[in-house]
């Protein structure tokens, strides 16, 4: 039962290789729960310590945080489950139970990228983290995103502009939204794709959670790709993860000089695979993943980079009235436009339903309808139309 995994998973102290020895000793939470201390110290490295831990039953936290999951509706994965990505459950260290919302893909089937690097990025490093995160999820890849503020932010967002499945591991509880910045992009990837963490709901964004998370980004990807980070930097955590689990590191080169490029330029000279485009790391898959990737396709980029939205000075102008081939709009855009409204904002769930088109070409459509300032966007995620439509 969930209540004995939820028990066994947050015990104050007792350590995530002693709960693996345990499980591999007893085979479920419940026979550990109701073993005694004599059969509990016949597990393979248990100290008497951590074996004393166990002597609490207090199963009142199990059931607060059960509730809190049918609240938020979050649900629960075990290690033990069919669908726990088996990339994941090989590793050294892999989390004995996961909370997730959206969409649960069979990972061991895709071509999993993790995309990481430093939150204090420069133009040149968001405009290449829009730039591969648009040509991965367009080759066919799923992104892999830590939701870190500056280049995890940046390629995920852009991976859902191209229609892509993007996977969020957060570092905390998935209802704390962790950092505030990115509340709306935790949303966007649980209509689109999914959202993971070890932590139950409520769980604060401690800071040793996020090295401690870092592993399972590397462990859900065939590969880490390492866009902007200084030499001391989670995203090298990350790489070093990888490199323990045997999965492949790349990293896109910067200026000799940059500060924020010195680890990226330093893991290339360590063996790093240099990157400059999405083929560049898709190409090494082709054969094993034939069905999954289309490398022409790969080569597409978003409309516009990071650099170069920070350099326009003047908001494009928007004509009051237009027709939709003025405006060189896709059918899904044209969809969107005629049933929203210019006064009364409406909801992606409400224009998902009206339109019968897919969330992730929903979200696509609106973000592209966005930047062009043909659509607003209101507290709550709520949208109006900017243009009057013209037959």
């Amino acid at each position: 039962m969930l209540k004995y995994w939820l028990w066994l998973t947050n015990l104050p102290g007792l350590q995530n290789q002693t709960r693996l020895a345990l499980l591999r000793h007893f085979g479920s939470p419940e026979d550990i729960y109701y073993a005694d201390e004599g059969e509990i110290l016949l597990t393979e490295g248990i100290t008497r310590q951590q074996a004393s831990l166990l002597k609490n039953h207090d199963l009142s936290a199990a059931n607060r945080v059960l509730a809190d999951c049918q609240r938020l509706d979050q649900r629960i994965l075990t290690i033990q489950d069919a669908a726990y990505p088996n990339r994941l459950r090989n590793i050294f260290d892999p989390p004995c139970l996961l909370y997730w919302q959206g969409k649960m893909p069979a990972l061991d089937e895709e071509v999993t990228v993790a995309v990481v690097g430093t939150r204090k990025c420069t133009p040149y490093g968001i405009a290449s983290a829009e730039k591969l995160g648009y040509g991965l999820a367009s080759g066919g890849a799923v992104v892999v995103s830590g939701l870190a503020e500056g280049i995890d932010a940046a390629a995920a967002r852009s991976a859902l502009r191209a229609g892509g499945t993007v996977v969020g591991v957060a570092g905390c509880g998935l209802d704390v939204r962790y950092p505030y910045v990115n509340r709306y992009l935790y949303e966007d990837i649980a209509a689109a794709g999914l959202l993971l963490s070890e932590y139950p709901p409520g769980s604060s964004a401690d800071g040793w959670h996020f090295p401690v998370r870092n592993r399972i980004l590397a462990g859900l990807a065939v590969a880490t790709l390492v866009v902007e980070a200084p030499e001391k930097s989670g995203a090298r955590i990350t790489a070093d993860a990888a490199i323990d689990q045997g999965k492949d590191v790349f990293a896109v080169p910067g200026p000799i000089d940059a500060p924020a490029s010195m680890g990226c330029n330093r893991m290339i000279q360590e063996g790093a695979g240099l990157v400059t485009n999405a083929r560049d790391i898709l190409e090494g898959y082709l054969a094993r993943y034939p069905d999954k990737l289309h490398l022409a396709a790969a080569r597409k980029e978003p409309a516009s980079l990071g650099y170069q939205a920070l350099e326009k000075t003047e908001p494009k102008e928007v004509p009051p009235s237009a027709r939709p081939a003025d405006l060189g709009l896709t059918d899904d855009q044209i969809a969107l436009l005629r049933v929203l409204s210019d006064e009364e904002p409406a909801l992606v769930d409400d224009l998902i339903e009206l339109t019968g088109i897919p969330t992730r070409r929903v979200l696509s459509a609106l973000t592209m309808l966005e930047l062009d300032k043909l659509v607003r966007q209101h507290s709550g995620k709520r949208y109006t139309r900017a243009v009057t439509l013209l037959e």
